[in-house]
C-alpha cells in the first residue's frame, strides 16, 4: 500500500510551491502532483517578477506584505539567490482622473502601513530617467516593492520544501480525487493512488477542471497575457513602472515593465479586450504595440533588442479577487485558486497563509481581509461593488 500523507498539493506553481514549503516546515508530511515536467512550468513561470504590496484590496495587501518579506530575505534563510531587487513601483500620471484614483487609495494604503507616497512630475522623473515630462502630473512610488526571477525562485522553492521533506511527483495530472462520505480519502494519478486526509488545490489555470473532482464548480476562467524581455544594458531604472493610460492604438489598457538585476527591460501589457481561453502562442501585434507604449513613455528605449516573447495565462474569477478557502462540502478539502494574474507575487504570503489554516484553523490575515477572499462570497455582488 502506498505510503499515507498528511496533504496532497496539486499544483506546482505560485501558490503551491510555497504552500508546500509552508507545510512542511510545519513538520507534515507533504506530497506535490503535478502534471507538468518540473517545478514553476505552468504559469509561474510566464510571470515578469513584479513583487508589490501596494494594492487597494486589504487581503492583498496583507498577504503581499508577507510575501515582500519572504522574498526579501530569502538568500539569508535559505541560501539561495532569487534575483530579489528592491527598486519599488512607480505609477506615473498624466491625467487627472487617475490622479484622483491613485489618491483616494493612498490613505487606504496608508493605514495599512504601506511605504507609499505622491511625488511631483520632478521627482518621478528622477526615479524614471528619460520619462517624457509633457503632461506629467506626479504619481504614486512605494520603494519597498520589488522584483524577483520568477525561474530562480521555483527551483530554490522547491528546493526548500525538499530540504524539510516535501515529496514532488511530475507528469502526474490528478484524475481522481477519493472521499468516503464527505471526507477526503486519496489522490489518484495515472501512476497511482496517494492516500491523504487533507488535498490542497493549487492548480492555477487547471483550478475549474481540478475542482471538478471535488465535485465543486470552481470559478476560474484563464485568459491570455503576453510579455517580452529585452538583452542586457547599463542599469538605469529602479522601480517596476505602471502606466496607467489606455493605449493610443486602442487595444490596451494599462502596461508595465522594469529593469532586472541583469540589466534585461522585461515588460507585458494588458489587452482591453480580455483574450479567454488558453491559447498560449504568441500574437504578431504584441511586440509592435508594446514597443511603441515603452518608447512613448520613455524615447530612450528606441533602440533595446528584444530577445523573445512569451503568452501565459491569468486564471481569473468573476470579481477578480482570489480564492483562499476552506471546502465545506468536502472535509479535508482547501482551495488557494484564481490569483488574477498575481499569484507570483501573492505566492509566499498565501502559502503562509493556507498552511496556517490547514494545520491551525486560521489565517494569518485578518478575518474580515480573510472573508473577502472566500470561496462562499457572493462573486457577482463583489464585482458590482468592484465597478462602482
Amino acid at each position: 500500500m502506498s505510503r499515507a500523507w498528511d496533504v496532497v498539493v496539486i499544483g506546482a506553481g505560485s501558490a503551491g510551491l510555497p504552500s508546500a514549503l509552508s507545510l512542511a516546515e510545519r513538520g507534515l508530511r507533504v506530497l506535490v502532483l503535478d502534471e507538468l515536467p518540473a517545478a514553476g512550468q505552468g504559469q509561474h513561470k510566464a510571470a515578469i517578477g513584479g513583487v508589490r504590496a501596494t494594492h487597494s484590496d486589504p487581503a492583498k495587501i496583507l498577504l503581499c506584505q508577507d510575501s515582500l518579506r519572504i522574498f526579501s530575505t530569502w538568500k539569508e534563510t535559505y541560501g539561495d539567490d532569487i534575483g530579489w531587487k528592491r527598486g519599488g513601483y512607480c505609477f506615473p500620471v498624466f491625467t487627472e482622473a487617475v490622479e484622483r484614483s491613485l489618491q483616494s487609495i493612498l490613505p487606504i494604503q496608508k493605514n495599512a502601513g504601506l511605504q507609499i507616497d505622491w511625488l511631483g512630475p520632478e521627482d518621478i522623473a528622477r526615479l524614471v530617467p528619460g520619462i517624457v515630462t509633457e503632461g506629467l502630473r506626479g504619481g504614486t512610488y512605494s520603494p519597498g516593492d520589488g522584483q524577483v526571477s520568477p525561474l530562480l525562485f521555483a527551483v530554490a522553492c522547491e528546493r526548500a520544501a525538499k530540504s524539510k521533506g516535501a515529496e514532488f511527483r511530475y507528469r502526474e495530472p490528478v484524475t481522481a480525487i477519493e472521499r468516503a462520505g464527505d471526507r477526503v480519502t486519496a489522490v489518484v494519478t495515472p501512476q497511482g493512488r496517494y492516500p491523504t486526509e487533507k488535498v490542497l488545490v493549487a492548480a492555477g489555470a487547471r483550478a475549474r477542471q481540478v475542482g471538478a473532482l471535488l465535485g465543486l464548480d470552481v470559478p476560474v476562467t484563464p485568459d491570455s497575457h503576453e510579455g517580452g524581455i529585452t538583452g542586457p544594458v547599463a542599469p538605469f531604472l529602479d522601480p517596476l513602472v505602471v502606466d496607467l493610460r489606455p493605449g493610443p492604438e486602442g487595444k490596451t489598457a494599462n502596461f508595465y515593465f522594469g529593469q532586472n538585476r541583469e540589466g534585461q527591460i522585461i515588460f507585458c501589457y494588458t489587452p482591453k479586450e480580455l483574450i479567454v481561453g488558453e491559447d498560449r502562442e504568441s500574437t504578431s501585434e504584441f511586440l509592435p504595440i508594446v514597443a511603441r507604449r515603452l518608447v512613448s513613455l520613455i524615447p530612450r528605449l528606441r533602440h533595446l533588442l528584444v530577445r523573445r516573447v512569451w503568452r501565459g495565462l491569468y486564471p481569473m474569477t468573476p470579481d477578480g479577487v482570489i480564492i483562499v478557502d476552506t471546502v465545506q462540502e468536502v472535509r479535508g478539502a482547501y482551495l488557494a485558486v484564481g490569483m488574477c494574474g498575481q499569484g507570483f507575487m501573492l505566492g509566499p504570503g498565501v502559502g503562509r497563509c493556507v498552511a496556517s489554516v490547514i494545520t491551525e484553523g486560521r489565517p494569518t490575515i485578518a478575518p474580515d481581509a480573510y472573508a473577502a477572499i472566500s470561496f462562499y462570497r457572493d462573486f457577482h455582488k463583489a464585482q458590482h461593488e468592484a465597478l462602482k
